[in-house]
């Protein structure tokens, strides 16, 4: 049986007053709020879950807050983890004025016209709307809610049609994203929060100086015969006495670990004596291993680099720098290798060759490091490595006589020490002398301090006390 025909279920024009009615309501006793829809960069192929995002557009809407006397009951409750604030509040929006106002910038960004994207799906009614993690600033409390829930259908198709959007919100989670929308009291909200890895830079650094020694009948060239193997700690070597003088050559192995064995993976010299007539004995012991052994060839009147001496260590080496040896002219080029210390400063060179042929002492240089860092990154700017190509988004830069440093958020992968770092809108360059994935900003993301107590409360090493699954 049809309806009656005589008596309408709301015409269009009762329909438009009462959403007349309803935007003047939200416009008198309503508050302004700043809606941020969510851009979409990269998503999981499986799940699709969101790893990355920005919000970088916000819209005026007015709203009403419908829990005017708090917070939603029960937003506080306490987890094993601690307590957690949800501080859940529900705001009505306008259909009309989301439509009108807001909708038609988020076809723009759907279409490719605008940096970003709004879904991976095609589905018209996902921008038609308000949508679930997209954020609300709430300026009376000066903080940022994201959408969890939409209600479209309530009230319940009054004159058949629906007017308002209820948003149910929970105070927002930082989890990566970037937000930059131009204005200070909402991007400050989020300056300092969330997941920052920390990143050490060289700023100006000093250039080691060394200086090399040559000399005849010394070590020209080591063979190892037998890499041995059981070797828990850097065995000694130990040359016979030269024939002549008291400049007794001197080495030190380098180990390796092979199918769980550990060997010598080479002799490196770090002086190759003099006076030697006839090819000295070497002897290596101790390390805890054996079966080690080693022959060496001596350059005879040739003069061969027998040593290399570090007269300023320099500073700011994040990676071993290049050592180079000038030629002979006529011969064998020495060849030698660096190690750096703790404090970024040069340890030592070890000869790999001695070369032959020398006549003079040849120049010892020494490459590698960045002397000076040049501009200033900016907040929010994407940076980039050279050789490895990972990004991150900037968000503090420390640049004093003491300390270069970067923070930063959104790593696509990690960066390399030794590798320049490129700001995209600064141009500012800089080597990384350092680079921690672990966040250092805020000092309880970890929990160790809420671990260490509580296992002097419970003792997790056997079993979990709260059951298994």
């Amino acid at each position: 049986m049809s309806l009656n025909p005589f008596f309408l279920q709301g015409s269009p024009n009762e329909q438009f007053l009462v959403q007349d009615l309803i935007n003047e309501q939200l416009k008198i006793y309503g508050i302004e709020v700043n809606y941020l829809p969510r851009k979409i960069f990269k998503t999981d192929n499986i799940i699709r879950e969101i790893q990355s995002s920005k919000f970088d557009d916000n819209f005026a809407i007015e709203a009403y807050l419908n829990n005017y006397d708090g917070y939603a009951p029960d937003s506080d409750i306490m987890t094993k983890f601690g307590l957690r604030l949800k501080n859940e509040i529900s705001l009505t929006i306008s259909r009309e004025r989301y439509e009108e106002y807001i909708v038609p910038f988020l076809e723009g960004i759907t279409a490719g016209i605008r940096e970003g994207k709004i879904t991976d799906y095609d589905f018209a009614d996902l921008i038609s709307r308000p949508r679930e993690g997209d954020l609300i600033y709430f300026p009376l409390g000066e903080r940022l809610f994201e959408i969890k829930r939409v209600e479209h259908e309530k009230p319940f198709y009054q004159l058949g049609s629906s007017y308002v959007y209820e948003l149910s919100c929970e105070l927002y989670e930082y989890e990566n994203e970037l937000i930059d929308t131009s204005i200070e009291e909402i991007d400050a909200t989020v300056e300092d929060e969330g997941y920052i890895t920390y990143m050490t830079l060289v700023g100006s650094g000093v250039t080691a100086i060394a200086t090399a020694g040559i000399s005849s009948n010394s070590i020209k060239e080591i063979f190892l015969n037998n890499d041995g193997g059981g070797y828990s700690s850097t065995p000694t070597v130990t040359f016979s006495g030269p024939n002549s003088g008291i400049n007794t050559a001197t080495a030190v192995a380098v180990t390796t670990s092979k199918a769980n064995v550990q060997s010598i993976l080479r002799l490196e010299l770090t002086n190759g004596g003099s006076g030697y007539t006839t090819t000295p004995t070497i002897t290596i012991t101790g390390g805890g291993g054996t079966g080690a052994a080693a022959t060496c060839s001596i350059g005879g009147t040739q003069f061969s680099v027998s040593s290399i001496s570090i007269s300023n260590p320099g500073n700011q080496y994040s990676v071993a720098p290049i050592i180079t040896i000038g030629s002979p002219g006529v011969g064998v080029t020495a060849t030698a290798i660096a190690g750096i210390t703790t404090d970024n400063k040069l340890d030592y060179i070890r000869i790999l060759n001695p070369g032959i042929g020398y006549t003079q002492a040849p120049t010892v240089s020494i490459a590698g490091l960045s002397t000076i860092g040049v501009g200033t990154y900016i907040l929010n700017e994407v940076i980039t490595g050279e050789s490895s190509g990972t990004t991150a988004v900037v968000k503090d830069f420390t640049n004093t006589s003491s300390l270069t440093s970067l923070s930063l958020s959104i790593n696509t992968g990690k960066f390399s020490n030794g590798e320049v770092i490129v700001g995209s809108s600064s141009s500012a360059r800089y080597t990384v002398l350092d680079y921690d994935t672990n966040s250092y900003k805020n000092t309880y993301d970890s929990n160790e301090d809420i671990e260490f107590e509580a296992d002097n409360i419970i003792d997790f090493s056997e079993s979990n006390p709260f059951g298994s699954y």
